[in-house]
């Protein structure tokens, strides 16, 4: 049964932690179902699957596992056919891969690559290529990015665990590295970009590492959290500044110069995603407690007002659009994880 022959707009879910990390489930068999991470500032914290039961239009909770330390990040494996074992990645003091079965989650790999230090540097965020899901970028706050190469064997009737090494690992900053993205460009597998500390925004090149190329810098030198590629035009990017009411359009044709700025939020702005289906469209989440969807077609011309905004009950952490369900956006706040059709 379809959701929409049903009214209903928005689906909630109470977990019974703070909600940071989230991430939609790609698989075409698993449609309304979502990662989440918890943000609790000790040691023990918790990851949860949760999916709608479309029957009663309720989530429920198919099965939580023990992290350590909160999830920076949560992804599930890129797999739009459903031909790759189920597998979610998280980081946080490493970057870990788990196999999600009905019932339990269970750790496949543990990626560790500072393998002669009693000391770990934390990741503050990873990728997951879209074309090669055998390839993940993960960022760090040592200044390096890492990219590791995955092997998952499969071969069907063939129970083989996941492993992973270290391709390449390169100095990307002169500071910490805060998040890292795959771009779709020259054919999506090689060409990624990070941001950081420095307030600079870098484009890398697996086949090219030894130069790479400044697209941005921020005038205050404020450090930069968060990097999004246009999922359909791969020339356009998204960046913010750490505790900034508004975000930052790049065009990689015109480094240095923004080519739109979006900042009707009233709170720093805290998620940012690009539709999937869409080229012109992208959400901004902020601790206004808003959600804002964007039109940017007239850029360069200045984007004045968002044309969907919708209110939570609290300042928003986190927002994810469905890749497979381009209708639904995903939002955590406190501890409510809500998705809204758009």
């Amino acid at each position: 049964m379809s959701l929409h022959g049903k009214r209903k707009e928005i689906y909630k879910y109470e977990a019974p932690w703070t909600v940071y990390a989230m991430n939609w489930s790609v698989r075409p068999d698993k449609r309304f179902r979502l990662a989440l991470g918890s943000f609790v500032e000790e040691y023990n914290n918790k990851v949860q699957i949760v999916g709608l039961e479309e029957e009663n239009s309720e989530f429920v909770c198919r099965n939580t596992f023990d992290h350590p330390y909160p999830t920076t990040k949560v992804m599930w494996i890129p797999d739009s056919k459903g031909v790759y074992p189920d597998l979610l990645a998280t980081s946080g003091d490493y970057l870990r891969i788990w196999r999600v079965g009905e019932t339990e989650t269970r750790l496949e790999c543990l990626l560790n690559n500072n393998k002669n230090s009693d000391f770990c540097a934390p990741l503050t965020s990873f990728d997951w290529n879209e074309v090669d899901p055998n390839l993940l970028g993960t960022s760090s706050i040592d200044t390096t990015c890492t990219i590791w190469g995955l092997e998952t064997g499969q071969v069907l009737g063939r129970v083989n665990l996941v492993s992973g090494h270290v391709k390449t690992q390169l100095i990307a900053h002169d500071k910490e590295v805060y998040d890292i993205s795959f771009s779709r460009a020259g054919g999506g597998r090689d060409m990624f970009a990070s941001v950081g500390a420095d307030g600079s925004v870098r484009m890398f090149d697996l086949r090219h590492l030894e130069h790479s190329t400044i697209i941005y810098e921020d005038p205050q030198h404020h450090p930069l959290l968060r990097l999004c590629w246009n999922k359909q035009d791969p020339n356009y990017l998204v960046t913010m500044a750490m505790d900034s009411m508004e975000v930052v359009i790049l065009d990689v044709r015109v480094p240095c110069t923004p080519v739109a700025r979006l900042n009707n939020h009233r709170a720093c702005v805290n998620g940012i995603a690009w539709a999937p289906h869409s080229s012109c469209h992208i959400c901004t989440a902020a601790e206004d407690h808003q959600a804002l969807i964007w039109d940017i077609q007239q850029m360069p011309r200045a984007i004045e007002d968002p044309i969907l905004a919708y209110t939570a009950e609290g300042e928003i952490n986190n927002v994810q659009w469905a890749t497979t369900q381009p209708d639904w956006i995903a939002i955590c706040y406190n501890n409510c994880l809500e998705i809204l059709r758009v």
